[in-house]
């Protein structure tokens, strides 16, 4: 259930929900009609309500829900922030370099949109560790 709380990954709850919708299949109906459907059942709160603010049968395809889902929840200043941090990666003092690798994955994870390629993403990583 995704209910709109800025501590909630939409990104998670997408992999999630079509998870569970690829276990349904019915003869002669696609993926997506499914998916469109049975969207609102997974929502709750102020993100069913965003929802069913749309007028209608307004949202035709479900790329463009999964579009509209992102842009309000995960907005480009929520991938500035977490772009931001991956950037400014530093190991703790205390931290070993496992559970430093762990936390920078983490970071990854959380910002999915933060565009940087895996060799970004090792140079950063490295230049994180401490001396």
């Amino acid at each position: 259930m995704f209910h709109g709380l800025p501590n909630e990954d939409p990104y998670a709850h997408l992999s999630t929900y079509i998870e569970i919708c690829n276990t349904i299949r019915l003869v002669g109906v696609p993926e997506d009609a499914i998916r469109l459907s049975l969207f609102s059942f997974s929502l709750s709160g102020e993100a069913k309500r965003w929802l069913h603010s749309f007028k209608g049968n307004s949202l035709k395809a479900w790329d463009e829900v999964v579009e509209k889902f992102l842009k309000k929840y995960f907005p480009e200043s929520k991938t500035a922030e977490g772009k931001a941090t991956i950037s400014s990666f530093h190991q703790f003092p205390d931290e070993s370099l496992s559970e430093a690798l762990e936390r920078f994955c983490g970071l990854l994870r959380k910002t999915r949109t933060h565009g940087f390629s895996e060799p970004i993403q090792l140079n950063i990583f490295i230049d994180g560790l401490r001396p």
